[in-house]
């Protein structure tokens, strides 16, 4: 979920399905052209946050409907906003887990699509969703797109062990 804030102040989020961690403490994302994207153009700055199974109907309706077209729709979901304090961005305060991020890159494709590369400078994360002070996927239960079913899936149980899984053939 990519918040920004426009021209005005006025918050917007959409769910943006392509994108993912490309560094240590950084993210990428793909854009066709969205209100979004203005918006981070303008800004330079942008919230990331993760839809869950708890809010995956209002994550779902930011995908569908545009800022362009409904100004409002982050308070017609119910949803409120708290100004980031270390980006000019806003903080969607019904999501778990918000990474505050600087754009440091914009480039145009040549597939016509906007690619943002922002640097995370600060993660806020609510107490429910954390085990030992760290992010506990069984507790945020995030989602991920299959674009094949045009389905929304929970992210699940843990199946190796990351550098370690592999080491029997060494």
């Amino acid at each position: 979920m990519i918040a920004t804030y426009d021209e005005n102040q006025n918050p917007d989020v959409m769910m943006a399905a392509w994108g993912g961690q490309c560094g240590p403490h950084h993210i990428c994302f793909n854009l066709s052209p969205h209100k979004t994207t203005d918006n981070l153009k303008l800004k330079h700055a942008f919230t990331a946050s993760f839809a869950s199974v708890d809010n995956i109907e209002e994550s779902d309706y930011f995908g569908i409907v545009s800022a362009k077209n409904v100004p409002d729709k982050v308070a017609k979901v119910g949803f409120t906003v708290t100004p980031s304090p270390n980006v000019d961005a806003p903080i969607i305060n019904e999501y778990p887990l918000t990474l505050e991020c600087r754009v440091i890159e914009i480039t145009q494709t040549m597939l016509n699509e906007t690619r943002v590369v922002g640097e995370v400078v600060n993660m806020s994360a609510d107490e429910r969703v954390l085990t030992d002070g760290k992010v506990d996927l069984m507790k945020l239960k995030p989602v991920v797109f299959n674009s094949a079913a045009l389905t929304y899936h929970v992210v699940g149980d843990s199946v190796a062990r990351a550098w370690g899984s592999g080491k029997k053939f060494q």
